[in-house]
């Protein structure tokens, strides 16, 4: 049998790394200091469980796919990185797929991995759980192809022996695994936006699109997935501060179940490792409808965010 092509060894590596990741964060908030370092201010920290995480996903891959470009979000010194931070192992199940044709020539130094330690840092830091996740994204030719999302504190809320954690993945022209892909009920305008970064440039445009209801949540990676399990119809955000490594993965995952994700103005957002970091003209994604919402977006929203 032939070997899997790189990219599913790469996806399959990103899932166990991701896994490790989880046990990092959870083990932080166990042993109770988290320590918290703001970064810009207030609503940008960056915790313990930031920092070893990070080390912990660039260094793993790293070491195995040493010509790969990763880009993580915290700018941190590549000092020793301890030995147990490193994951080696891989998902068997991701191996045994077989890689999409278009994608089975890649060479390492093509792909570039962006990498959010602590999606929701800030929901990380009050208990808001469910909020957090970890994202691993990874892009080929400018474009997000595959993705890895790790939810470390999914079923918190079950009760004391509930396994914890889940790590939903996925491949374009694969699909996506490790959650019930689910639509938003038909005719229901359910929007989900940001919990700590809300202005009023992002409220206006949220009230032109007349929801029936607004989610209000942290974490790029967590509104993906509320669209994915149907609980919004909409991800919407009328505001700069959106970056690569917030959508990379979450792109990735959403496109992979025939969903779409652009900035305000409907511009794919590009993943090449010379771009900008930061998703200046926000965020628009939904699974199904998306030119419903798009074409609803006001023209004063869009001249206020320029790309």
């Amino acid at each position: 049998m032939a070997s899997p092509a790189l990219l599913m060894r790469v996806v399959a590596s990103a899932y166990s790394v991701a896994e490790k990741a989880a046990t990092i964060v959870r083990k932080v908030m166990a042993a109770g200091d988290l320590g918290i370092v703001e970064k810009t201010g207030a609503n940008d920290l960056q915790t313990q469980a930031d920092r070893l995480v990070q080390m912990s996903i660039c260094a793993s891959l790293a070491r195995k796919f040493p010509k790969v470009t990763i880009i993580g979000e915290e700018e941190l010194s590549s000092d020793e990185v301890t030995e147990e931070l490193i994951e080696d192992g891989h998902c068997e199940e991701i191996l045994k797929k077989t890689c999409p044709a278009q994608y089975t020539g890649i060479k390492e130094e093509e792909l570039v991995i962006w990498v959010d330690p602590l999606d929701g840092t800030k929901e990380y830091t009050e208990g808001l759980l469910d909020h957090v996740t970890v994202l691993i994204g990874i892009a080929y030719g400018g474009k997000a192809i595959a993705g890895v999302i790790n939810q470390p504190y999914y079923n918190y809320e079950a009760g004391a022996d509930a396994v914890l954690g889940r790590t939903i993945w996925g491949v374009l022209g694969i699909g996506a695994f490790g959650f019930q892909l689910t639509e938003a009920p038909a005719g229901k305008h359910i929007i989900v936006t940001t919990r700590s970064h809300s202005s009023a440039l992002v409220n206006d445009c949220i009230s032109a699109l007349k929801p029936d209801s607004i989610i209000r949540v942290g974490g790029a990676g967590n509104k993906i997935i509320h669209l994915i399990e149907g609980k919004a119809s909409a991800y919407v955000f009328a505001s700069p501060g959106c970056k690569k490594w917030d959508t990379c993965a979450p792109e990735a995952i959403l496109h992979a179940v025939g969903g779409k994700i652009t900035d305000i103005h409907g511009n794919s957002f590009q993943y090449n490792k010379e771009v900008k970091h930061m998703n200046s003209a926000g965020v628009l994604a939904t699974l199904r409808n998306y030119d419903y919402y798009a074409s609803r977006i006001p023209d004063t929203v869009k001249q206020s965010l320029v790309p």
